[in-house]
């Protein structure tokens, strides 16, 4: 690019961005459309004006705390590259623990014609669902969230990256359960359903912090307490579940225990909690 008499290479906007290597080189990419790989084995190559004006305005954004994935539009999760905006959370790897445990109840080699029906609360980008879907293509899956912009991008990412199996989720606009259809019979009724809801507690002093400065109010904050979405969902869970249906939820690291209270307050049985990659208790699930 030329700044007067001057050319920027990648390697020297890089340098001055006052970003780390590794973001620095995703911001490049993402603007150039090309792999980090090539990045680094053309560092060298000088930036057009237009490139390095946007550029810019990125770096700025991220150094004031912007998170990446909402820069660059996108997050993997599960192994595939999810689009993100900032009317959804930006799917995390601990969320995977909740996908891994789900599909324990899910087991593979089902035969087709048995159908399984899944329901997911609170999908915002659907990354939960998609996953469940591209693991298990005998599930059918009903994902609801009260945003329907994130039913939108939901919707376009599952149809990027499931394809002609994108037909297997059903997106609901629902405030929880309120727009699910209450079953009259076992059939349609639902073997699991899981749910990443708001769980961090209004004033709790994370929300000021980091990434979550940027992500919607509303999918991160589960009221006063932090579980108040926990125990809606708890409590209206055995309505939609078949007998030995199984509800799993992801919550915060010291609310496993409140989990498990809430869960046999509502009548489950076989309660457990999941510790994620990092030791920590993520999932607290039980069996109807």
């Amino acid at each position: 690019m030329q700044m007067g008499n001057e050319t920027v290479s990648l390697s020297q906007w890089s340098r001055a961005s006052g970003l780390p290597p590794s973001e620095a080189r995703a911001l490049l990419s993402h603007v150039l459309q090309v792999t980090p790989a090539w990045i680094i084995a053309h560092d060298e190559v000088t930036l057009d004006e237009a490139s390095k004006h946007c550029l810019d305005a990125l770096a700025d954004r991220r150094r004031r705390g912007e998170p990446m994935a909402y820069l660059v539009g996108e997050k993997e999760f599960w192994g595939m590259m999810f689009k993100v905006t900032p009317d959804v959370l930006i799917p995390r790897p601990e969320t995977e623990t909740l996908v891994e445990t789900a599909l324990r109840y899910l087991p593979a080699g089902v035969p087709n014609e048995q159908e399984t029906r899944v329901l997911d609360l609170g999908t915002g980008s659907g990354a939960i669902a998609i996953a469940i879907a591209h693991e298990r293509s005998y599930a059918h899956i009903c994902a609801a969230d009260v945003s329907a912009a994130a039913l939108r991008l939901a919707g376009e990412n599952a149809a990027r990256l499931l394809r002609e199996d994108a037909a297997r989720i059903t997106w609901c606009l629902s405030d929880w359960f309120a727009a699910i259809p209450e079953p009259r019979q076992d059939a349609e009724r639902f073997s699991v359903i899981v749910s990443n809801p708001p769980y961090v507690a209004a004033g709790d002093t994370h929300l000021d912090e980091g990434d979550l400065r940027f992500e919607p109010y509303g999918a991160l904050v589960g009221g006063v307490s932090g579980w108040e979405a926990l125990q809606t969902i708890t409590q209206q869970a055995p309505t939609y579940l078949r007998p030995g249906g199984v509800l799993l939820m992801e919550h915060g690291y010291d609310q496993s225990d409140v989990v498990k209270t809430l869960l046999r307050d509502a009548g489950f049985t076989q309660c457990e909690t999941v510790c994620d990659l990092a030791g920590v208790p993520r999932v607290t699930l039980g069996r109807l």
